[in-house]
């Protein structure tokens, strides 16, 4: 038997005996896990960091100045090596910056070209493709799943519908919630390659429903990732391909990419980095296929808000549709869900208060060594992203960032 299975065995019946809590152990002794590591390898951030602003609009030079001045101060706060951000606004991007490192040892500076793990932001990309399959007539929000799959590997999914996969009410487990052993493991290891997101239904496909479709809310991105395979039989398709041809060409997004295990100085990818009294270290390398469609992509803040402006394009997508997707969607009993959650994206009232400054469309993202904001402001025809290089404690840490930046512009 191989000895990685032999691991995995091991592991298995220590955590049936003790629980999870055995877990921090064996995941630092088996695969470099995310347990608390001893101390070494951590790395203190230089104080004077470098910064690269690009305004490509002169009308928004001094907004483009103050937003810059902005990441840095929050950088420094949050104790990140790097941030980066973008805006676009009428559908054009105007300003794009970096701050910071995307690498410290070799002291390779971050710019805008540099790629971040981007975590559940992965939703809203998957969203905008099943938003253009809508509108083809492509997939049914509504019809169940059987349509597409006809032998679904789980009895209880073939009365699910995609919308309410994109919604979270379907009763999809989310990773702590997973009652596949053998794929909760897999979930826990990370080093498992998906070069198909349809081969990666076998992470949860075991696992038992939280509740009959519709009837919660209970957030999941194992249930994006079934949304991407639904996706793929649809059009008749790889998962990837459906993305490349119906979000990221169109959007000219290069730079938006499967998460790489790992990453050198040399090919434009922020190294993830750990965070812990000021200090951080290298992430041990993982890997996020298995999640793709909810949280396995990687890609630039330039390339987030190209594809968050797409939906002001009447043509790619079509204002019936968008309104329906930036609703939130109701439970069977006709409550709308307890966070507000519409189809692929959050979506919050500006309220006036200090932090939700205007009527947004959302999706925030955390991962192994990233964290990232894409909002979409339709009455200011403004989109707004940023993404760092760590895990903060608290994503407000870091969030806090969007009212600063969305300040700078609006004013202008």
């Amino acid at each position: 038997m191989p000895l990685s299975r032999l691991v995995l065995i091991a592991i298995g019946a220590s955590i049936g005996a003790f629980g999870w809590a055995a877990w921090p152990i064996y995941g630092f002794m088996a695969f470099g896990g995310d347990a608390p590591l001893p101390p070494v390898g951590w790395l203190v951030v230089p104080q004077d960091a470098p910064s690269d602003g690009r305004t490509q609009d002169r009308r928004y030079a001094a907004a483009g100045a103050e937003a810059l001045a902005a990441l840095e101060t929050r950088r420094a706060r949050i104790g990140a090596p790097a941030m980066s951000a973008a805006v676009a606004i009428d559908g054009e991007v105007v300003w794009a910056a970096a701050v910071g490192w995307a690498d410290l040892p070799t002291r390779t500076p971050a710019t805008p070209d540099t790629i971040f793990r981007v975590g559940s932001t992965s939703k809203a990309l998957t969203a905008t493709a099943l938003a253009r399959m809508v509108d083809r007539g492509t997939i049914d929000l509504d019809a169940p799943l059987a349509t597409y799959m006809p032998d679904p590997r789980n009895p209880g999914w073939a009365t699910i519908t995609p919308r309410q996969l994109a919604s979270h009410t379907a009763g999809i487990a989310h990773y702590g919630d997973n009652t596949d052993g053998w794929g909760k493991l897999k979930t826990a290891a990370l080093n498992v390659r998906y070069e198909d997101v349809r081969d990666a239904l076998d992470v949860f496909d075991g696992s038992e429903m939280l509740f009959a479709p519709g009837e919660g809310f209970s957030y999941s991105s194992l249930g994006t990732v079934l949304l991407g395979a639904v996706m793929s039989e649809a059009a008749g398709e790889p998962y990837r391909a459906v993305m490349a041809a119906e979000v990221f060409e169109p959007a000219d997004a290069a730079s938006t990419i499967v998460s790489p295990r790992r990453s050198s100085p040399t090919d434009d990818i922020a190294t993830p980095y750990y965070l812990g009294d000021g200090r951080v270290r290298a992430w041990r390398a993982v890997d996020l296929s298995h999640r793709l469609p909810g949280g396995g992509w990687a890609s630039t803040p330039t390339d987030l808000v190209r594809i968050g402006a797409l939906w002001f394009d009447e043509d790619f997508i079509t204002p019936e549709t968008r309104a329906e997707f930036w609703t939130p969607q109701r439970l069977n009993d006709g409550a709308v869900n307890e966070q507000n959650y519409a189809v692929g994206w959050r979506w919050r009232d500006g309220d006036g208060s200090e932090f939700w400054l205007a009527d947004n469309a959302n999706h925030g993202g955390v991962s192994r060594g990233g964290q990232c904001w894409l909002l979409i402001f339709p009455e200011d025809e403004m989109v707004l992203a940023f993404a760092t290089n760590v895990k903060t404690e608290d994503f407000v840490d870091f969030g806090q960032a969007y009212a600063d930046l969305y300040r700078a512009f609006v004013e202008e």
